[in-house]
This record gives C-alpha cells, structure tokens and sequence, in this order.
C-alpha cells in the first residue's frame, strides 16, 4: 500500500520520452451474451478525435445495378480515395450497427509505420461502414474487411475491431504491409491479421494498443488469421522464433510506456471495474486462474511490460448496458491514476488535463493521464446484439454525442425509419454552431461543468442516471409492445404489388413494427435532447459565478422570503484541500497571521 500512496501523488504526471498517444484514441469495451446480464452481445465504442463531429451516420438499405460504384472517403479526414464496385443489395446500417444487429468498433494502435500504405483505398473507417453494408455476421464482417482491404489495399495504420452479432463477439488487429513495388505494382497490398472469438461468459476490451499476442494456430471456430501473418513478420525481421511463439501485438505493435500508460491502462481499468478488482481467466495451460487486478498495475502505469493482463476476463457478475455505459465514463477513479486528486485537476477536482497531453520542464518532458473517458469525444455508443429477438426489434444502439461522463446515451433502433433531427448527419459540424445538435448542446452541459468540476458534474450525472434508468425500462416496454405487432403481422401472408406488368415489390408485413420503434426512437431522443438544454439553463443559474443556489425538494429555488426573484441560502464551496496547499506553498506570503 504505502507504494501505491506515493504513486498517487504522482497521479497526472509520467516522466517519458513523448511519444506517440494518439490524439484520436478511442476505447472499447466487448461484452459476450453469457456475460451480460440480459443475454445480449455488447460492445462499447467512444470515437475521440479533436476533429469528428458527433453525428448519427444513417444509410438505408439499397438494391444496385451491375455497373454502380461506391465512392470511398477517409473518413478521419475527408479525402477522396477511390471507388469500389456496390454489390447488388446493401444493408441498412444506423451509426454502426446494421439491421441485422451486426456491430463493428475500433480503436487505432497505429503500430509500424513502414507499414502503410499510401496506395490504398480503403481506410479502416470505410472498412466498417462498408461491411455493415454487406455482412449479417460477425464472421461474414471479418470476411468482408479481410477481402476489401486485401483487393485494394488498405490506407490506414494499425486497427484493432470490435465485432459482434448474435451469437459471437470478436476482437480483430490488423495491419498493413506497407510497399515492395514489382514493375510498378505494390505486391504487399493489404494486411496481416489475427481474430480471435471472446469466450462465451467473458469479457474484453482494447484501447489503441493491439491486445492479440499469442493465439492458437488450429482453432478456426475460435481463431481466425492471415496465412501469411507470421511468414511476414520473419520476412520484415520483426520474429524469428516457433510459430508456436509468434505473438501478433509484439511483432506489429512493440510496446512502449505510452502504450502500457496511455492505452492499456484504459483496458486495465475497465477490466477492474467490471470484475470487481479480480481478473479470473484461462492460462495458457487451460487452468481458470483468479489473480488480483492490482497484480497488473505496474504494466498498467508503465512500469513493467512482463505484467500483461489476459487478452479475456469472466466478470464477477453480470454485466448491463448502463454498467458498460458506466464504465466509459472512468477516470481512473480509486486507483493510482485518479485524475481528480493531483494538482493538475485545479481547485475543483477535474479530471481532464488539456491537450497537448506531454510537456516539457526543466528540460524534462512529462505526460498526462489519458483516461476512458476524454473530452473529445465526437460520439459514442453502446451497441446491444439481442439473439432471442428478431432483427426487426433486436438491435439498439444507445447512442451519444461529447464527453461520456458528461453525456447521455438513448435508445435507437436499428431498424429505424428515420433518425432524430438532434443527431442528423449535417445538423451542424466542428466549425458551424446548431441549436438544434446533441452534439453541440452536450458540450455545452460538458463545457460548463468544466470550471468547476466536483461541483457541477454530480447535477449531470445524477440527470443522466435518472434518464438512462428510465430508457432501460422504456425499452423493455418497446420490446414487448414490437414484439406483440410482430407476431400479429407474421401471421398475415406477404402481398405483393405488380408493377408495370413486370417487377414485383414485396410490401414489408412488418412496417408497422418499425414504424413504431422509429416512433420511440426519435421521440426520446428528442426528448432528452430538450431537457439536456433545460440542464444547461439550470446550470447557469444555479451555479453563476461560483456561487451555488439551495434548491427546494420540487427543484424550485429557495429565495429570501419577501420576493420570488431574490436568492437565499447561497454557498460558495472554494477549492479542494489538495489546490489549497498547493497555492500556500506557491504563495505563502499572503497568509493571514493572528
């Protein structure tokens, strides 16, 4: 104990060589049906970029000619990079899960840069979007992603992908080949490969750091992989011993302080979190080990690469929704990390340290802590896979927009009619102001809380607890109610329409379901939205100026007793003990003697 008290007062600040925390780091969370706590597969995705805009990306479902071509974009940066040929139907696909309840995540390791290649087509944000499109499985994704980026190259670094359907939930790292120009032509064009299926009952999760080492090389119910994955890595030198040792992450994505500190640690904490501080999982002898979670903490913080944590956990209870949604919104709270408790979080506990997250002082160069949840986040999700379901009602995408810990997610259904205004693609963007975004108004609430911290954020979180609570239930009640219709309308046959004597249109038996679902959908996202801005008015009001109103139990406000417009009962709360050192040593000479 007594090391992890000195670690803590060093909570903010790692001495390191800066290097490479990327500023689009994004962190997963992959929660298998056996593990959570209504039999759905889920997975957690919190993209964090200080450039994307928090939209909901939505595309119907399309039936295409031979001949049409679909235009591929970067998606971190825009750029044009290619065309690729449509196939002859598409899926309809709502942020990133599809009608079939497929779900597909990411964070970006980066890994060796002599890697890319600057040939490709298709970056890891179109590989996403494009195989929501054309796959119903998690496998079929793989398959897709595998085929896409080998047929014409692939332009990103180093990705790691959170995949689930039904049944399966997968974790998949992947990197490009980089250039060995024959006659002109890339010969190494797309990727090297290892995907293994999380365990039923167990856990995952990954955060900028390729987390696949050692993998099982004749288990194709359980892991998948690139035949050439391990030839490849003798041919560029990065592996020279037993195939039985090739581990994928070492090869492709040797790790660093950085990469223990500023991503691993990310896993690390989810992982203590939802396993209630025990990591219990299978060695590589078979065995079911329980280990406690602080067993990893010097890997987590940096210090000593030979302590990884296991690639699986079995959790010690069951996992929800609002438990993965909980976890997203960590700031290495009660652990060594804790970002409320150095200096660096100000005079009101703020777990947030602005970026560029190293410095230098004195000629030494420092890092912040990067936590799970960050404040710049574009959007963000909880993606549930619900198999005892049909996929007409069984896909929800709880989705939000900025900071997690400061955000709300709601309830969309994947097969959705129509997206709520509050989150419509092109409802504003980075540099254009809309009153009307989820994006803009959580970032209101967000930035708001921001000066002061401890004070402020509990009025949020106990708004978002009270709404997503309320969702769980609603959601239920939506189950239930889109279920009945559909029994009801899978009885009647399926009419069809003749159309100029020669095609025939199927009508769809359950557009009434989905009616309804896009109903709810739209009208709780809207509602949340609205009173995410009477929060922001509270705010203001309440806490103007650090000063903080007394409310009455009705939430109205206590005034002085001879007019309604004049406030009683005001507090001002100052700063933490920790600020108050820190200022009477910097500037003791102002102390008040007796």
């Amino acid at each position: 104990m007594r090391r992890l008290t000195t670690a803590i007062l060093f909570t903010a600040i790692a001495l390191l060589a800066l290097s490479g925390i990327d500023s689009k780091a994004c962190s997963n969370v992959l929660v298998t049906k056996g593990a959570s706590t209504d039999g759905s597969n889920i997975i957690s995705y919190a993209a964090d970029s200080h450039q994307l805009y928090g939209e909901l990306y939505f595309r119907k479902a399309a039936s295409w000619n031979p001949g049409d071509m679909r235009r591929i974009d970067e998606w971190d940066t825009g750029k044009h990079l290619g065309f690729i040929p449509e196939i002859a139907r598409t899926y309809q696909r709502v942020g990133n899960m599809n009608e079939h309840q497929l779900i597909i995540a990411e964070t970006t390791y980066g890994g060796r840069s002599e890697l890319f290649d600057s040939t490709g087509i298709m970056d890891y944000g179109s590989l996403i979007y494009v195989a929501l499109e054309r796959a119903k499985t998690a496998r079929e994704a793989i398959d897709v992603i595998v085929d896409l980026a080998n047929k014409y190259g692939y332009y990103s670094s180093g990705e790691s992908f959170s995949i689930a359907d039904k049944d399966e939930v997968w974790v998949m790292d992947l990197i490009g080949k980089g250039h060995k120009l024959v006659n002109g032509e890339n010969v190494r064009k797309g990727i090297v490969w290892v995907a293994r299926r999380v365990p039923d009952g167990y856990i995952c999760a990954h955060a900028n750091q390729a987390r696949i080492s050692t993998f099982p090389l004749n288990d194709p119910e359980n892991c998948l992989y690139a035949p050439d994955v391990i030839s490849f890595a003798r041919e560029m030198g990065y592996f020279n011993g037993e195939d039985k040792d090739f581990s994928f992450c070492d090869a492709y994505a040797p790790l660093d302080f950085s990469g223990m500190r500023g991503c691993e640690a990310r896993a690390w904490s989810a992982f203590n979190i939802l396993c209630d501080g025990k990591f219990t999982f299978e060695d590589e002898n078979g065995n079911i080990v329980t280990k406690d979670a602080y067993d990893y903490i010097d890997y987590a913080m940096g210090y000593d690469p030979t302590k990884r944590f296991p690639l699986f956990v079995k959790p010690a209870r069951k996992i929800s929704v609002k438990d993965v949604a909980d976890v997203m919104r960590d700031h290495y709270e009660g652990t060594p990390m804790d970002m409320t408790q150095d200096i660096g979080a100000g005079g009101n506990a703020l777990p947030y340290r602005w970026r560029p997250m190293g410095f230098e002082y004195e000629g030494k160069k420092y890092i912040n802590e990067r936590a799970i949840a960050t404040q710049q986040t574009g959007f963000w999700f909880v993606g549930q896979s619900r198999g005892w379901l049909p996929d007409t009602i069984g896909g929800v995408n709880w989705f939000g927009c900025d900071d997690a810990a400061t955000s709300y997610l709601t309830p969309i259904y994947t097969t959705t009619y129509d997206i709520p205004e509050c989150f419509r693609v092109g409802n504003g963007d980075m540099i254009t102001y809309s009153p009307t975004s989820a994006f803009w108004m959580t970032n209101r609430v967000a930035n708001a809380c921001y000066k002061a911290y401890n004070i402020m954020a509990p009025t949020v979180r106990e708004a978002i607890d009270k709404w997503e609570n309320e969702m769980m239930a609603a959601v239920t009640k939506a189950d239930e109610e889109a279920l009945k219709m559909y029994n009801e309308a899978g009885k009647k046959p399926r009419r069809q329409i003749r159309r100029n004597d020669k095609a025939q249109k199927v009508i769809d038996p359950y557009a009434a379901v989905r009616e309804y679902l896009t109903t709810f959908s739209i009208h709780n996202a809207q509602k949340i939205f609205n009173q995410w801005v009477a929060l922001e008015e509270l705010l203001l009001i309440k806490y103007i100026d650090g000063n903080v109103k007394a409310q009455n139990a009705d939430g109205s406000f206590v005034t002085n007793g001879y007019t309604d417009c004049i406030p009683s009962g005001i507090k001002q709360p100052g700063y933490t003990d920790k600020w108050k050192e820190a200022v009477a040593k910097d500037h003791g000479k102002t102390v008040m003697e007796k």
